[in-house]
């Protein structure tokens, strides 16, 4: 019998099991994969706040620091962003092995227990408690829980059975590519990103230096809007921009651009991380939103346990603290995208020319419009939904 059980121990899952550890609840954190932090299918940039409200940094899991971002629109007009007007995927470059680890070593020093190798198949409901069954080394494990946070990706199969998500769809979902390339020439104080529909259709390329000449290099795209498959404009946007190096590891994967769902909660189930869809719509960072959902549902499952009540009704207080940090980020964001991908390459390109070389005293999504606005007053139209928010 447990508290909680966390399915994932991706930042989001090993955050809920730390928190709710700490706070004395009996925690049973499982992840499938034999080692957790692999595969790395981010880009691994995060924002120095980001980590340090929830985390003391160490250095044994930067892999690089950044002092800003450069942002390139399609005819490579070059916009120069300074770190703390970069947004959350920029200031340091993690070690997501290491860095996965390192948190699924904290929840285990709080007190949770910690299995790799150990899927979660399905859960039923008996008495106000959970039945969840777990595959472990090839054998059934059924455990009883009060609380199951699914922390368990895009597809969340906690979320599908309980009814909370649904499969995405083709324009609601980036299909990424990522190789780790090494032999590379190119300043390591900054983070690349590329625009336009030939580079990357709905969405963008990417450099992320990891220091000692290497990067991870990657692209994401729509599925409903690119022809191709996303491995197929990372190779062209390699040749493209000229990058030379080699190429040591090649992953691929999907992140939810969805924005802000209704609700990530149903009786005895939190969803947090990538699988209540939390990721930024525009940038597809998810890092920082789902280390605060992780704290927040490790916070309310304590409270859900010290009132003896797991209900959905309860366990509402969960959105309302995920939505209150970032919930209208989320929203606001999704909406932006959904606009620029209306805008053809020579749209962008006059927009990045508009807002060039200026020194921009902050650099969030909303003050970007702010500027562009001031320089386009024609945009006043376009986004007055969003400034008025």
């Amino acid at each position: 019998m447990y508290d909680v059980v966390v399915v994932g121990a991706g930042p989001a899952g090993s955050m809920a099991a730390k928190v709710a550890a700490e706070n004395g609840l009996k925690v049973l954190l499982i992840e499938k994969r034999q080692e957790i932090g692999t595969p790395v299918r981010c880009a691994e940039g995060v924002s120095k706040r980001s980590l340090q409200r929830f985390v003391e940094i160490d250095k044994k899991w930067i892999a690089n620091e950044v002092v800003g971002a450069k942002i390139y629109s399609p005819d490579m007009t070059e916009i120069v962003l300074s770190e703390e007007m970069a947004g959350n995927e920029v200031g340091y470059v993690l070690e997501r092995k290491i860095f996965d680890r390192y948190l699924a070593r904290l929840a285990a020093k709080s007190g949770a227990e910690v299995y790799t190798k150990t899927t979660f198949v399905e859960f039923r409901r008996v008495d106000g408690k959970l039945k969840v069954k777990l595959r472990k080394l090839g054998e059934i494990w059924e455990v009883e829980t009060n609380i199951l946070i699914g922390a368990d990706g895009v597809e969340s199969r906690v979320g599908r059975l309980a009814g909370i998500i649904r499969t995405l769809k083709l324009n609601e979902i980036e299909s990424c590519a990522q190789y780790l390339m090494v032999g590379l020439n190119l300043d390591p104080n900054y983070t690349y990103f590329y625009l336009g529909k030939d580079i990357a259709p709905g969405g963008y390329a990417w450099i992320f230096p990891k220091g000692e000449n290497s990067a991870n290099v990657g692209v994401g795209v729509l599925p409903s809007m690119a022809e191709k498959p996303a491995k197929y404009y990372l190779d062209k946007f390699i040749e493209k921009v000229g990058i030379e190096g080699k190429i040591i590891e090649f992953v691929a994967g999907a992140v939810p651009v969805y924005g802000e769902i209704d609700t990530a909660v149903c009786n005895n189930i939190m969803l947090a991380g990538d699988a209540a869809y939390h990721s930024d719509p525009i940038t597809g960072g998810g890092i920082a939103n789902a280390l605060a959902a992780g704290y927040y549902a490790g916070k309310v499952a304590f409270d859900a346990v010290k009132a003896k009540d797991f209900s959905e009704k309860i366990l509402k207080r969960y959105d309302e603290l995920w939505k209150n940090d970032f919930g209208k980020k989320l929203r606001r964001n999704k909406k932006l995208q959904e606009k620029f991908l209306k805008m053809d390459d020579e749209t962008l390109n006059k927009l990045a020319k508009s807002i060039s070389g200026k020194n921009l005293k902050d650099m969030s999504v909303l003050a970007i419009v702010i500027e562009l606005v001031k320089a386009n007053p024609k945009l006043l139209f376009e986004f007055k939904d969003l400034l008025i928010q």
